[in-house]
């Protein structure tokens, strides 16, 4: 019924708004803003209607949680660099229907996952900044997701994104982007030496794993990927612990996946960690074959 016209790993680093305003940084992510007007782009011309985030700085402590309320407006300012982020309006409306499909599906395929569309909870700002530069006409709905996930599993992640694309294409009648709102490594740089390293990787070891995942990305090379993305997790800090990436990766087929990557934004460094713009083209799946692939590499995992 419904389409997944275009799958994409984004950058939300809060300095692309520190980026826009006067002072010493003006300017400074104007290539990660120009990716996300090029991913808007894209969409449009794709005929996108409601884009989903899985926003890796929506904590939660059980359970997968859907916030597809009908609208979202406030002003927000960052709990965590409220020296970045301060008093930024937002307007956006929501989705609650495809919200409530994703729930339903996630759930009869085994993952508990429960959809809030009556609700006062506003997005963070893994989604309010993409949607900055993305949606200020209101031109899409949005629909955020938690991805920032204290105790679950990457495998429960991969199928999770799975059931977001059975959603769009067995049961919505619309047209959806996905996007897994994350950095690849996360390390933060210490207090104190933030300045230092604005445009730095804390370490040469970690930028070194993410230039490698990003070459596997672009080679298409998705059996390797998948096999090292827990590692890559827990050794570079993944941010959310990559729940936002093992999503991704269950949404546009885990290691039966064979498109290549293109990437809009190439990798950057912003405070110690490691940033792109990457979009995953959509191919047609077997949702049945993908369900197995997941289950095969985290069941051998776990032997």
């Amino acid at each position: 019924m419904g389409t997944l016209a275009l799958a994409a790993k984004i950058t939300h680093v809060p300095s692309m708004y520190l980026s826009e305003l006067e002072g010493e940084n003006k300017g400074c992510r104007q290539a990660a803003i120009d990716g996300h007007y090029e991913i808007d782009r894209r969409c449009r011309e794709l005929g996108v209607d409601t884009i989903v985030v899985f926003d890796t700085h929506w904590l939660v402590n059980g359970g997968y949680h859907i916030n597809c309320a009908p609208h979202f407006e406030g002003i927000y300012t960052s709990n965590e660099l409220p020296h970045f982020i301060k008093n930024m309006p937002y307007d956006y409306d929501g989705n609650p229907e495809l919200g409530e499909l994703i729930a339903e599906v996630a759930n009869e395929m085994g993952v508990h996952t429960r959809a809030h569309s009556d609700t006062s909870l506003g997005p963070e700002y893994g989604t309010l900044v993409p949607m900055r530069y993305m949606n200020a006409d209101k031109h899409y709905k949005v629909v955020c997701i938690s991805s920032l996930l204290m105790v679950h599993t990457l495998e429960d992640s991969a199928k999770f994104g799975l059931a977001v694309r059975k959603a769009i294409e067995e049961k919505y009648d619309g047209t959806v982007a996905v996007f897994a709102s994350g950095s690849l490594s996360h390390r933060f740089a210490d207090n104190g030496s933030g300045s230092e390293f604005f445009h730095k990787i804390w370490d040469p070891f970690l930028g070194s794993v993410d230039e490698h995942v990003v070459r596997l990305w672009e080679e298409g090379k998705w059996s390797e990927f998948c096999g090292m993305l827990p590692m890559y997790a827990e050794k570079c800090y993944g941010e959310g612990m990559m729940h936002d990436t093992a999503m991704l990766m269950g949404l546009v087929g885990w290691n039966k996946y064979h498109g290549k990557v293109d990437v809009v934004t190439p990798m950057f460094a912003s405070s110690g960690t490691g940033q792109i713009n990457a979009i995953f083209p959509v191919e047609p799946i077997e949702y049945s074959e993908v369900a197995d692939a997941i289950n095969q590499q985290f069941n051998k995992a776990l032997a």
